[in-house]
């Protein structure tokens, strides 16, 4: 078996998602960054973008991750963000809309919110 990581992906109100992971790629104020078991310990803060984790089972879990801090040693990820919604629980068109309005009322943050949830689903 491949070696694997424990990943915690976590927002402020609740537990998102928790696993084995061989791979996640992850954007930092640093830029983006790849994690696989044995990496070198880290503490960064995330910047929102989407996150791809890979599992032990081959399977991919993308998130629109907005904002937060990522910590990594001894082989377990930590996530911990602001807000975090799966690919999978993002309606494409209520994020296609905010979007829309958000460009239309000139609104830099809600536009990057809803950009992030779009190309998490186009991640997935």
């Amino acid at each position: 078996m491949a070696a694997e990581l424990h990943v915690e992906l976590v927002a402020a109100d609740r537990s998102v998602w928790s696993g084995e992971a061989t791979l996640v790629v992850a954007r930092t104020t640093s830029g983006d960054i790849g994690v696989m078991p044995g990496h070198q310990p880290l503490l960064g803060v995330l910047e929102s973008g989407p996150v791809t984790i890979r599992t032990g089972g081959g399977d991919t879990v993308v998130a629109a991750v907005h904002g937060g801090f990522v910590s990594f040693a001894d082989d377990k990820l930590s996530l911990l963000a602001e807000t975090v919604e799966l690919a999978d629980e993002i309606d494409v068109r209520r994020a296609e809309r905010a979007l829309d309005r958000a460009k239309s009322d000139a609104d830099a943050a809600a536009e990057r919110r809803a950009d992030v949830r779009l190309r998490a689903v186009a991640a997935h």
